[in-house]
């Protein structure tokens, strides 16, 4: 019995080292090695990217600009009208002509939550911890048969992510988002695919995101990703003269 129980003992030993030795920060860099690396990454002080929107039979145009530090621009385009929603790290605002509006119109604050998500272009894994963020490795679980290591990243919005990454590539395959908006949790998941290099950066060129539990799924395939373009910091300010505010049912 004693050989058998020092075996026990030494398998559980090895299986301790080897939990200790695969910490969330290690994990991170890891992804962050896969995807190019650190510098590559903060080299990256602009970007434009080009997609095609499905969900159905419904399609759109999707252009998205992003400039250090913390600016985006989205324009979703149907049959020539532009939606556009910015945000220039101070201002959120939006121009959506689909409900009438030609002028530029303040948005409230849970709809710029996602635009300052969005905002930060190299993604909210990359130095987390100057970001207010948290990160946590809750262990492994298995995405279309792959398995993955799954991070909690608790963010400074106070929403949550589960982040998978490839055990074997340490690129992100899926992330499932906890939101609240308007006081109601909300619970989407994002599928990441097709990675392709540009300018030495890895991104997923093939992005679906759906409703937790739902089968419907939203679509978005790049087509063309710039890395460093020229882009004016007029882009993403808010148009001159004074802005209309959101109606007050979508303040609330």
């Amino acid at each position: 019995m004693r050989p058998r129980f020092l075996f026990a003992l030494a398998t559980l030993a090895i299986l301790s080292f080897s939990a200790k030795g695969q910490t969330v920060d290690e994990i991170i860099a890891k992804n962050i090695q896969a995807r190019g690396g650190m510098e590559k990454l903060k080299a990256m002080k602009s970007l434009r990217t080009t997609a095609k929107f499905s969900a159905g039979g419904f399609r759109a145009d999707v252009v998205q600009e992003n400039k250090r530090d913390n600016m985006v621009r989205e324009e979703f385009i149907i049959q020539g009208l532009a939606q556009v929603q910015a945000y220039d790290g101070k201002t959120a605002w939006q121009i959506n002509p689909f409900q009438g509006r030609k002028d530029p119109e303040l948005l409230s604050q849970d709809d710029t939550k996602s635009l300052v998500v969005d905002a930060d272009i190299e993604g909210p894994l990359v130095n987390y911890k100057e970001k207010g963020h948290k990160a946590e490795l809750v262990g492994h679980d298995s995405v279309e048969g792959t398995d993955c290591y799954k991070i909690k990243l608790t963010m400074k919005n106070g929403d949550i992510r589960y982040y998978y990454l490839d055990t074997d590539s340490f690129l992100e395959l899926k992330y499932e988002t906890q939101t609240t908006i308007r006081g109601a949790v909300q619970y989407s998941d994002t599928w990441l695919g097709d990675y392709e290099q540009v300018d030495g950066i890895y991104f997923p060129f093939s992005v679906e995101t759906g409703e937790t539990g739902s089968d419907q799924r939203q679509r978005v395939t790049l087509e063309k990703v710039q890395v460093n373009p020229t882009i004016d910091d007029s882009r993403f300010t808010l148009p001159g003269g004074k802005p209309e505010a959101k109606p007050a049912a979508a303040t609330k």
